[in-house]
């Protein structure tokens, strides 16, 4: 079917119930469009200004010296972390020995947590670097900690394009504050 180029040719087409259900998500266009989803844009890098904000502002789960812990603004499920450098560096290779600890031991203790926390079933770890690879953000190096149940994909995100997330941030951030394992 085609798009009417006028009003006027809009009757020419006619409207046919297709059984299907919508689930109206327009937050999401910032995304698709590559936009920064942030409330308070500006100029910058969305994790560098996260820590400029207040945790609870900006979803930060835990500051360590070098790199912190970020729940992801559009989570695969409930619970994907970032984990991130302070400093503003591309690849992994650029990381400090310092910086490459932590980000090593927060890796660990975020799921530690998420186990705590939501018992997941397994866990998918990541870093994308460069666009090819499909890194969202190249500039500024992040990993993601992604828990998984079984089940956890359905139809919604493949024919509707939409994943339905049972826990909003703020809740999930407060339980993973609760279940962070001590230093």
């Amino acid at each position: 079917m085609q798009t009417p180029e006028a009003p006027e040719e809009a009757s020419k087409f006619v409207r046919v119930k297709d059984g299907f259900q919508r689930l109206w998500t327009p937050h999401r266009m910032a995304y698709i469009r590559g936009e920064r989803p942030s409330p308070k844009q500006g100029p910058g890098c969305p994790f560098c200004d996260v820590t400029e904000r207040s945790d609870a502002e900006g979803l930060v789960v835990r500051r360590g010296e070098s790199c912190f812990v970020v729940l992801n603004l559009f989570p695969y499920n409930p619970g994907h972390l970032l984990i991130c450098p302070y400093r503003h560096v591309p690849r992994y290779l650029d990381l400090t020995d310092e910086e490459t600890l932590e980000f090593t031991s927060l890796t660990k203790q975020a799921i530690r947590a998420l186990e705590a926390a939501a018992a997941p079933m397994g866990f998918n770890l990541g870093m994308n670097q460069g666009a090819v690879a499909g890194a969202g953000v190249e500039a500024h190096l992040h990993q993601h900690v992604v828990p998984r149940w079984g089940g956890d994909m359905n139809f919604l995100p493949i024919i509707g394009q939409t994943k339905a997330l049972p826990v909003l941030l703020e809740d999930t951030r407060q339980q993973l504050i609760e279940a962070w394992p001590g230093e």
